[in-house]
């Protein structure tokens, strides 16, 4: 699947492309290393007369140099797991089982960190007193080996967002891949201490996810001092497949975007018994026992957080996914394995 988007991206450069400076010469193939393992893309070769160099719009698009054959976000997560942890070695051995093969050796991300700029090799400076923290799981099937797949518990950590114009980025953002035997919040706690100078009896914690037990557990290892908040985007989903064809179904999805999580609920469970199929409405039922299960997971977190004294302005809502470059190839690793 992956394969097959980078040629349709190919091909919608080609079509756009200045046709008088951009001559196509022919296609090439390469092999790319990401962290869904290698994929083999056949992508447009083009004559740059301005400058009198070949080129493919596709690598330049991507900020991918074909020489190397790694991804950039291959690149980027293993200088990540390597400034994270406690040496070269362990990162190399963390995006082995992301990836289920060795992808690329310890002495390569050695190099890699060594070419960084300068901000890769120390800890993030905390700047703010609020982590925001959103937990998924990845399957991975083990590509080359006979071990079952697992789950592997990641975690993207930032410190908040910053506006320019239309764009939004996070301002330090790390990734925590979990890989030790201690319970995960455990780990990533100790991870926030040497990566943001957090302190547990001072800084307060967003988090967002799913209903998975592992996630919704930082509720009860954190207590007062976190928000957790369950992920919009997997609810909303669940409500369409629901009540999309029930005649209150706006009704609902404006609750949700309000945060009005009691009214919601109402909603929801005036739904109860009149979608006509039983797998819905045993869905909805699960839906409303687990937004029950933990009250004010679908309020704003930053009500909490002006009750706490945080100025939010400037603090955004997780709408926007804050692991996007990461968990979004979860997502697409997982409509890959269906």
């Amino acid at each position: 699947m992956l394969q097959q988007v980078l040629e349709w991206l190919d091909e919608e450069l080609a079509k756009q492309r200045d046709k008088k400076r951009y001559y196509l010469k022919d296609k090439r193939t390469v092999q790319i290393q990401t962290l869904f393992g290698e994929v083999e893309v056949r992508r447009n070769y083009y004559l740059d007369r301005e400058k009198g160099v070949y080129t493919c719009l596709l690598d330049a698009f991507l900020g991918f140099d074909g020489a190397k054959g790694v991804s950039p976000l291959l690149e980027e997560t293993a200088m990540e797991l390597a400034v994270t942890g406690p040496s070269y070695r362990q990162a190399a051995g963390a995006l082995e089982k992301m990836v289920g093969y060795a992808v690329m050796s310890h002495e390569t991300i050695r190099q890699l960190i060594l070419q960084a700029t300068v901000d890769k090799h120390r800890p993030m400076e905390r700047t703010q007193q609020v982590l925001f923290v959103e937990g998924d799981g990845l399957y991975v099937k083990r590509q080359r080996s006979r071990r079952k797949g697992k789950e592997e518990k990641i975690l993207a950590v930032h410190q908040g967002w910053k506006v320019n114009g239309k764009r939004v980025s996070l301002v330090g953002k790390r990734h925590y891949v979990h890989d030790t035997k201690e319970p995960v919040w455990e780990g990533l706690e100790t991870f926030l201490m040497e990566e943001y100078g957090y302190d547990p009896t001072r800084d307060w914690v967003v988090i967002n996810g799913d209903g998975a037990a592992w996630i919704t557990a930082c509720r009860e290892y954190f207590g007062e001092w976190a928000f957790f908040q369950l992920d919009r985007f997997h609810v909303a989903r669940e409500i369409r497949e629901c009540v999309k064809d029930h005649p209150r179904y706006r009704t609902i999805q404006k609750k949700l975007a309000l945060f009005d999580e009691k009214g919601l609920l109402t909603e929801l469970h005036s739904a109860v018994g009149t979608l006509g199929e039983e797998k819905k409405e045993k869905q909805l039922e699960g839906l409303i026992q687990r937004i029950e299960s933990m009250p004010g997971c679908l309020s704003d977190y930053r009500a909490w957080l002006r009750e706490k004294g945080i100025d939010t302005t400037g603090i955004l809502t997780f709408l926007i996914k804050e692991s996007k470059k990461v968990i979004k190839k979860m997502e697409l690793l997982r409509e890959q394995e269906k």
